[in-house]
């Protein structure tokens, strides 16, 4: 009778003593992972400097936009009386609905095409064993350390070849072309990190290729596709260089190249100048505050897998 009362006894504690162990590791590994109070409070202090370097600047500008015109403006300048018809004579005098249109067609057109590019070449390069895929890759890495100052005066002269100068095609092209070797490198990281194990099944299951993209991976690479056409656009909408010697008529001219033609004809107007320089950066903090969730999901999704 003892012996029974002692095993049941034993059996009741055990399984509670077990658990304290793991419970105890668990507190152990969640308060590795915490940051401590002073890595907490210097990380935002990084942040807040990184943040000041970034506002400074833009809040001079627009402070400077809104002085009265003509007003000679020197660092970081409070008005003493807000002046916002200097946004509608910089609209008026520089044609910035003309401009803005014209950024508009380049980047609607650069953009899509880019983004199914560089998803088929990096689902080409990322998920299939290509014979020389390694080294392909590799060139379009390479890609990434040409300037568009070397090729620009190159590619005018190609492209006058077959009469692409003057036109929205020829830029179109020529932006596409510029902006594939990051491309690629985004969207093959992406399906890199993406298991192995869901293409494996699905071809198990006789899916073909082009299914498997499209009903399986091309659902998960949203977030980076966001990234990455946020990314193209901005730098579709601020390439300046390319159109300037691209495109010689000024009627065809992006918001870009038209601020610098602008900033020509008023260089001692500061304020007027200043608010063309903020038109210009409108749309594209328009953008990223619409879509910067899903841009900084884009961002961090490779560092959340696995």
């Amino acid at each position: 009778m003892s012996t029974a009362t002692n095993t049941t006894a034993t059996d009741t504690v055990d399984p509670r003593a077990a658990r304290r162990p793991a419970r105890s590791g668990a507190a152990a590994g969640g308060s590795a992972n915490t940051a401590t109070s002073a890595e907490r409070w210097s990380g935002y202090a990084l942040l807040t400097v990184l943040a000041i370097a970034v506002v400074i600047p833009f809040l001079s500008v627009f402070l400077a936009s809104v002085q009265p015109a003509g007003t000679p403006v020197v660092g970081l300048t409070w008005p003493e009386r807000w002046s916002w018809d200097n946004y509608e004579a910089a609209w008026s005098v520089a044609g910035f609905s003309d401009l803005i249109r014209n950024s508009l067609v380049i980047a609607l057109g650069v953009v899509p095409a880019s983004l199914v590019l560089a998803t088929l070449a990096g689902y080409a390069l990322g998920t299939m064993r290509l014979p020389g895929g390694d080294a392909v890759a590799g060139f379009f890495v390479a890609g990434l350390t040409i300037p568009v100052e070397l090729v620009v005066v190159p590619l005018y002269f190609d492209l006058r070849g077959v009469g692409l100068t003057n036109s929205y095609l020829g830029v179109i092209l020529a932006e596409i072309a510029l902006f594939m070797p990051f491309s690629v490198f985004w969207m093959r990281t992406h399906f890199l990190a993406t298991p192995p194990s869901l293409v494996e099944a699905a071809r198990i299951d006789g899916a073909s290729s082009g299914a498997i993209l499209l009903r399986i991976l091309l659902p998960l690479a949203r977030p980076s596709l966001m990234t990455l056409g946020l990314l193209v656009f901005m730098w579709s909408w601020n390439q300046f260089l390319l159109v300037l010697v691209l495109i010689q008529d000024t009627t065809k001219h992006t918001a870009p190249a038209g601020l610098g033609f602008f900033v020509g004809q008023n260089s001692t107007d500061i304020p007027t100048l200043a608010a063309g320089t903020i038109i210009v950066m409108l749309p594209i903090l328009i953008l990223f505050a619409v879509f910067q969730r899903s841009f900084i999901a884009g961002l961090l999704q490779g560092a959340t897998k696995g």
